[in-house]
């Protein structure tokens, strides 16, 4: 019996030993062709990657754009909540895109009395996106600039009384779409004491909601003037530079950079961009040949023929120095406004401003 399960147990662990064998080759096996199946993936991989680089280089970034694409869709969408309870349109596409011309079907009464309240089409103003396109009016060699990343920062002041809503958030809209975000310190509304209600409210609500710490709104008290409003409007700025505007202007790509260059080479200059014609009846904005802006002996500003030295460069992206200013946009370094006394304080009407600002610099 004894010698019988010495047997048994011999076999057994002969089996076992031989099942053992077995097994250990069957792993080495597998090993072997996993490292010859990984090695021909890499292979197949480095082919691909060195066949593939330039065209998945491509499909990256066009997947990358789409998805940018859709992105600014989504967010338009959902700004757009603010602008639709006020009646008013955010994103591309619509009426006057490319700064076309737009008219409305209806000619109702309401149309006439906003023409009476506004001096343009408020009605037309508010069916016209916020973000609206306008086209590219500069020169082709302004086109062609370079210009310096460290250009010191902009305050942009808007000065408003009972202006339509619409136009006003269009020129913010527009100085913001316009504007590197590096050298747009912040917007500054002056409101010269409104009385319309949508300017109250509605304003603040969208403003906060749209560009939170980006737009600040002053209001006076009491109607100050053009003249004083600007005042308010720099004592409020915080940027090295002031741009100031009135607030129905849209603005174009490359507008600050060349104004900021030239006052970052001298800081005694005011700088007057150039400004073409948004028209009031059917905003289509209306190319403006370039110009000076002079007087005449009763202190009447006005455009004048570019002096005769500047022609003779037959370059239009040069500035051209001039002894007046037409009154609605003007950008000048900060501190040395202030050094020159800014503007006077006691004129109560717009216009002489004009002279001047000329006579003071």
């Amino acid at each position: 019996m004894a010698v019988a399960r010495k047997i048994k147990t011999l076999l057994t662990v002969n089996i076992l030993v031989f099942v053992g064998i077995i097994l250990f080759s069957v792993y080495c096996r597998i090993q072997d062709r996993s490292q010859e199946l990984v090695q021909i993936v890499r292979s197949a991989e480095r082919r691909a990657r060195s066949r593939g680089a330039k065209v998945g280089s491509l499909g990256d970034r066009e997947s990358i754009l789409q998805r940018l694409d859709h992105l600014e869709e989504v967010v338009y969408n959902q700004l757009n909540g603010l602008a639709k309870p006020m009646g008013l349109v955010e994103g591309p596409g619509g009426l006057g895109q490319g700064g076309m011309a737009a008219t409305l079907r209806d000619d109702s009464h309401e149309s006439e009395t906003k023409y009476e309240e506004y001096g343009y089409n408020a009605q037309l103003s508010d069916r016209i996106s916020l973000d609206r396109s306008i086209p590219d009016y500069r020169p082709k060699k302004c086109k062609q600039m370079t210009y310096q990343d460290d250009l010191p920062q902009i305050s942009v002041v808007f000065i408003f009384v009972n202006e339509a809503l619409s136009v006003i958030l269009r020129s913010v809209h527009s100085v913001v779409n316009h504007t590197p975000s590096h050298l747009l310190k912040e917007i500054i509304l002056v409101d010269d004491n409104s009385d319309n209600v949508e300017l109250k409210f509605n304003l603040d609500q969208y403003v906060n909601k749209r560009y939170p710490g980006l737009v600040k709104i002053v209001r006076n008290n009491k109607r100050e003037g053009l003249i004083r409003a600007r005042i308010q409007g720099w004592k409020a700025a915080t940027s090295p530079v002031v741009g100031f505007f009135d607030a129905h202007v849209e603005f174009n790509i490359g507008w600050v950079e060349p104004a900021l260059t030239r006052i970052k080479e001298d800081r005694k200059r005011i700088i007057l961009p150039a400004i073409d014609n948004i028209k009031y009846n059917t905003f289509e904005v209306q190319q403006y040949a370039n110009a000076a802006h002079g007087y005449n002996w009763g202190l009447w500003c006005m455009y004048i023929i570019p002096p005769q030295d500047w022609l003779d460069k037959g370059d239009e992206s040069a500035p051209i120095r001039t002894p007046a200013m037409i009154g609605c946009s003007f950008v000048v370094d900060r501190e040395y406004f202030g050094e020159i006394g800014l503007l006077d304080p006691g004129m109560e009407v717009y216009g002489g401003e004009n002279i001047e600002l000329g006579m003071r610099v």
